[in-house]
């Protein structure tokens, strides 16, 4: 059952292809260490501007989007993107159907003994309501409210625990309601199926810039992102690439284009036990 599901979440996919990269080096992977031979296949859930997004012109941008082509490019490899809703993506990933996930994920200790980990960035998260709507701005506030968030995301565990916290302390219960995606969480924000909605900060800062929700708690639940690779030679060839790019400014670059927090470190490495 759990292999016809496998099957089924990647066959739903939209496939979002880059154009072949010039062959003038020899790639830096061997076809051995890749899901698909000559090229990288990475997922991505293109709903979460800065980070990944879709264009009026139906095409991919975003922080994510560049800083992996950059890397495919210094690599000398073809890069695919493979668009796909998150919950599917690790047990996906799992399964050998892709190389990776590109869609600024948090890290944990429990994702990085599923795959090899690599945080790139950092990251919070933010309490929003509509435009206009009474302002809920602490977990108390929400107790007894409505809450919406994205489904088996980090988000989703921070909000739970907090709620356990505060209603440990006699707040009133919150009400979370799950969504598959942050772009369904703000839609039933706006429908009003939801008093609040739990997003990552920096979606929820251009959510807010675009006139569509208030920001009234961030800096919430502080965690790295990161990325996430089947193989462990693919992982730190992408980790020495990131160090290289830090190094020469690059990276500096991306992340203030884009308004994304930085990692503190200089050298990025594979973090954790991963797979065993």
């Amino acid at each position: 059952m759990r292999t016809r599901w496998l099957s089924l979440s990647v066959a739903l996919v939209c496939f979002g292809a880059l154009p072949a990269i010039a062959q003038t080096c020899k790639s830096a992977i061997p076809d051995s260490d890749l899901v698909a031979p000559g090229k990288i296949q990475m997922s991505i859930n293109p709903t979460l501007p800065p980070q990944q997004f879709i264009d009026e012109k139906g095409e991919l941008q975003g922080l994510n989007v560049e800083l992996m082509k950059e890397i495919a490019k210094r690599l000398c490899i073809p890069l695919e993107f493979i668009r796909m809703d998150f919950p599917p993506m690790v047990p996906a990933l799992t399964a050998g159907r892709f190389d990776g996930i590109d869609t600024g994920m948090f890290w944990t200790e429990e994702r990085s003994k599923i795959a090899y980990t690599v945080p790139y960035a950092q990251q919070t998260i933010s309490i929003t309501v509509a435009k206009g709507k009474p302002k809920l701005a602490s977990m108390e506030a929400i107790g007894g409210k409505k809450a919406g968030v994205e489904v088996n995301s980090y988000q989703e565990r921070w909000l739970r625990g907090a709620d356990k916290e505060a209603t440990a302390k006699g707040a009133k219960p919150i009400e979370i309601l799950t969504f598959t995606t942050q772009t369904d969480v703000i839609a039933a924000l706006r429908a009003g199926q939801v008093e609040a909605a739990i997003l990552i900060d920096q979606t929820a800062k251009e959510i807010e810039r675009r006139g569509v929700v208030e920001v009234t708690a961030t800096g919430l639940g502080g965690a790295p992102t990161t990325m996430m690779y089947r193989n462990r030679a693919v992982a730190e060839k992408v980790a020495a690439t990131l160090t290289a790019m830090k190094a020469d400014g690059t990276y500096d670059k991306l992340f203030d284009k884009f308004g994304i927090t930085k990692a503190p470190e200089s050298v990025f490495t594979i973090r954790g036990p991963g797979p065993k």
